[in-house]
């Protein structure tokens, strides 16, 4: 898949994954909600990664910086 996600993109889906992830085991989020939640963060978490969303595709969006200028 190609990557069609940009740094600060990858980062702030990384960060929101871990504040999740945190909540979660923590037990300051529970039942369906915390469930719900932690599935988003581990998605969250494995598009960063791997640098591709693939909901991005069908919409046409790429957040890569494609031009050099940051």
């Amino acid at each position: 898949m190609q990557k069609n996600m940009g740094g600060a993109d990858r980062g702030i889906r990384a960060v929101i994954g871990i504040v999740i992830g945190g909540l979660y085991f923590t037990g300051m989020i529970s039942g369906t909600v915390a469930v719900v939640l932690a599935i988003v963060g581990v998605i969250f978490i494995l598009t960063s990664a791997a640098g591709s969303c693939p909901a991005y595709v069908p919409l046409g969006l790429d957040t890569r910086n494609r031009d050099g200028v940051a």
